[in-house]
């Protein structure tokens, strides 16, 4: 353990101070096995009491949950998440964030906006129909999709290339005719998925414009984002709906485009008879142009709304 000099790494240790603090200030002392003492100030434990149980001197500690630019070894690491008890996905963004990717078992990611989705691959999703299928990077860029998606998702297939973000659509699509019925339910979920991935692009500009512009849209983005939750992707029925059809419940399932790092393929399979048919119905012409009555009321609020907000996002418009 050491100070060193560079400061190319400032926006990430500031991420990374900013993850610690907030996965200390979680744990209870009756949580790490300490007696409760007097009443404290601020919530969760002391600088002193992590470095005490992890095993680690109190001052470099402190120096690393301040963004300090120092070096820690993967066994110095390991003690504090066992200390903040993180999770598997915790682990591996704390050892991204502390420059040691390797030790959660894998190499940083391609920092590189995602070049144009291969042919085969969307013939790989073509031939998936009627099981809507997906690409997304890791900001959750929408970069290409089958007929089948489309049907279902007309208005995010249809978004400008700016907001054809999945983040962007379910932070700032209106509640009256939202295509995500279990939005709320996953939103949290899905905002520690995106803090995982933004472990492998800190300080990058596309990175960073796009969470200051959702954070400017959305406040319930912003305080979610400011809670430092770091979660993995997990296979779970989710609930969505048509203008046409109320109800379609769907198992989503994730792949690695290896063909295209950072990428990968999502597909929705049926988890009832119900949107079965209805998917089927959508195909086949049936309720494809089906409206809610406050529609074109929100295409001009967007509008709006796009007009005013700060930088438009760096999408994947190159790409899709």
């Amino acid at each position: 353990m050491s100070l060193v000099t560079t400061t190319d790494e400032s926006p990430r240790r500031a991420e990374l101070a900013a993850f610690l603090r907030s996965r200390r200030e979680r744990i209870s002392p009756e949580q790490a096995g300490l007696p409760p003492g007097l009443r404290r100030r601020t919530p969760g434990l002391r600088r002193e009491e992590v470095a005490q149980l992890a095993g680690v001197g109190v001052t470099w500690y402190t120096w690393l949950e301040q963004g300090r630019p120092i070096n820690a070894s993967v066994q110095v690491l390991s003690a504090v998440a066992q200390t903040l008890k993180l999770d598997q996905a915790e682990r591996e963004h704390l050892y991204r964030l502390a420059d040691v990717p390797d030790a959660a078992g894998e190499a940083a990611a391609p920092s590189a906006m995602c070049p144009p989705v291969p042919e085969d691959v969307q013939g790989i999703m073509d031939s998936l129909v009627p099981l809507p299928a997906s690409v997304l990077n890791e900001r959750y860029d929408l970069l290409a999709w089958n007929e089948a998606y489309a049907a279902v998702w007309p208005g995010v297939v249809g978004a400008r290339p700016g907001e054809r973000n999945i983040l962007w659509q379910n932070f700032t699509y209106p509640e009256c005719c939202h295509p995500y019925v279990s939005r709320h339910e996953q939103l949290g979920r899905l905002v520690a998925q995106f803090r995982g991935n933004y472990g492998r692009h800190v300080g990058e500009p596309a990175w960073t414009g796009f969470i200051q512009r959702l954070q400017a849209v959305s406040p319930q983005f912003a305080r979610l984002w400011a809670e430092h939750d770091v979660a993995s992707p997990v296979t779970y029925i989710k609930i969505f709906r048509h203008p046409a059809f109320p109800r379609l419940a769907m198992t989503s399932t994730s792949l690695g485009v290896l063909s295209v790092p950072g990428t990968r393929l999502v597909v929705y399979t049926p988890a009832d008879e119900e949107c079965r048919t209805a998917i089927g119905r959508l195909l086949a012409g049936e309720g494809r142009d089906a409206e809610y009555p406050c529609g074109p009321e929100h295409r001009r609020r967007r509008a709006e709304l796009a007009a005013t907000a700060p930088t438009a996002v760096p999408a994947a418009a190159a790409a899709s």
